[in-house]
């Protein structure tokens, strides 16, 4: 019998908790800003209507129609699709055995928070003391993992036990546990814009952020930009979506529950603009230097330049670096237990295995393959694998997704199944979002995306490392989807949709 949510809101709060990540903190903002500032929202509003939102509605009706996680739904829906849910949960575990590395930098940080431990100069703090990366830097051994780096292995065991026990708790204690895990990272990041405001420089910081560049609508880049980012915010291709889903009961709406959860997403992202621009504007002032030279993104901006700006507010900095870290700490968690309950809920179905051995093998083996990336020279790895992940795996997924589901299943069928318990009516926009619109905008950013990466490699990196950690591990995903879909083991009757 398949777990279900206990209520509705759970669902909602957990689905929320996954859609809201680190990409929101550190990755839209950045993208706002040299996207073309306040005019990309409108980019991102269209691409939100015709990609985000219909995704969603996909994979939950996927989910909740086929009562399984992304293998067993897609091959419910039809046999020879199993492949493809299959290389979301492997994109999926891929994802995790670096998040939590993610976790365990920021858990290290909370602690150095507390006496401001990285000072003025958060990148050698970042790159000497956490990382102990300097030695692989200097050398030029790129690729070589150089040692684990002692002070994270106590902050990453503490973050994979944090995941192991909500996913081994079963879905009514990862009902409990999110709603703690979700609302709190937003009501830190309201803390951290609120203080952001109060600080001399934010106007600037903000006008930076916001300030409308209309010629940037006549880009092309700036429209995939948009689209890219929507579908990577989402949690789409992940199979999390799907997994949540397939434990909700039959009546449940999926027009409401995808509006809801892709306006938190999308309302979150841009709150977090406004608290990292207007201390970045804060920042500007108190160096004398221009807001774009202290502009940044990802692992920069999180665990480098918000860091440092901190170092030089006036009033308590030390409780705004800790609030900052148990922000960025609660955001991870929320979407490491989420692709970890979307990987464990295919290995329950596909090979009959209780939630406790499910959590311990997925668990376990992550955690193993996750110690490469806390190595010293796990960061360059890490964002190796991020970028391939990314650009080339999520994208794939969703494109057979779409082709397979929208033109294979039928487009309709969905959109029949979404407006049967839906409040919300869509129609044949739906169709064509799936069939058309959304194909060829992944296909577009999977063709430019490969261009790039034959003229160059991604960030310089050597060639053995895009060919390991990038083209290599996309095959690896590729080959054992369709193994993973080959084995042969007794599935459940599927029962009555929704059925407790």
């Amino acid at each position: 019998m398949r777990e279900r949510w206990t209520w509705r809101g759970a669902f909602v709060v957990a689905a929320v908790g996954s859609a809201v990540g680190l990409g929101n903190l550190w990755r839209f903002p950045y993208v706002v800003y040299d996207s073309g500032g306040g005019a990309f929202l409108i980019p991102f509003l269209v691409a939100l209507i015709t990609a985000g939102i219909p995704l969603m509605m996909l994979e939950f009706t996927l989910g909740k129609k086929f009562a399984g996680a992304a293998p067993l739904a897609m091959k419910r829906a039809n046999k020879s699709f199993e492949f493809v849910g299959w290389w979301a949960t492997l994109a999926g575990f891929g994802i995790i055995t670096y998040y939590a590395a993610i976790l365990a930098w920021s858990l290290r940080y909370l602690w150095g928070a507390f006496s401001l431990e990285w000072g003025s100069d958060a990148g050698t703090y970042l790159y000497e003391t956490v990382l102990g990366i300097m030695p692989v830097l200097e050398a030029g051994t790129y690729g070589s993992l150089g040692g684990i780096a002692p002070g994270l292995i106590f902050p990453f065991i503490l973050g994979w036990l944090s995941i192991f026990f909500i996913v081994y708790s079963g879905v009514k204690g990862l009902g409990k546990v999110v709603m703690i895990t979700m609302p709190l990272p937003f009501i830190l990041i309201v803390i951290l814009m609120f203080r952001g405001l109060t600080l001399p420089g934010a106007a600037e910081g903000l006008n930076f952020y916001l300030r409308p560049d209309f010629t940037a609508l006549l880009n092309p880049q700036v429209w995939l930009a948009a689209y890219g980012q929507v579908f990577f915010t989402l949690s789409l291709a992940m199979g999390i979506l799907i997994a949540y889903a397939s434990y909700l009961p039959k009546d449940a709406d999926i027009s409401n529950n995808a509006l809801m959860t892709s306006t938190a997403d999308a309302f979150t992202a841009f709150v977090s603009g406004i608290a990292v621009f207007s201390v970045t504007g804060y920042m500007a002032g108190q160096l004398g230097v221009p807001v774009g030279d202290v502009v940044a993104s990802g692992v920069g901006l999180a665990f480098v330049a918000y860091p440092e700006a901190i170092s030089l507010m006036p009033v308590a900095p030390a409780l705004i670096g800790v609030i900052f870290f148990v922000t960025i700490f609660t955001l991870g968690l929320d979407s490491a237990f989420s692709l970890t309950e979307s990987v464990v809920a295919s290995v329950m179905d596909k090979f009959n295995m209780t939630r406790k051995k499910a959590a311990t093998l997925v668990s376990g083996l992550a955690f193993l393959v996750g110690l490469i990336f806390i190595s010293r020279g796990g960061l360059l790895w890490l964002d190796q694998v991020d970028y391939f992940l990314n650009n080339f795996g999520l994208v794939l997924i969703g494109l057979f997704t779409c082709l397979l589901i929208g033109w294979g299943y039928g487009a309709h069928k969905i959109r029949e199944a979404i407006n049967e318990v839906s409040e919300i009516k869509i129609g044949v926009w739906f169709d064509i979002c799936i069939k058309f619109i959304t194909p060829i905008v992944l296909v577009i950013l999977l063709v430019l995306n490969f261009i790039e990466r034959i003229k160059d490699p991604y960030e310089g990196y050597p060639g053995f490392m895009q060919l390991v950690g990038g083209w290599g591990m996309m095959a690896v995903f590729i080959i054992l989807g369709i193994v993973f879909m080959l084995i042969k083991t007794k599935e459940k009757p599927q029962a009555e949709e929704g059925e407790v």
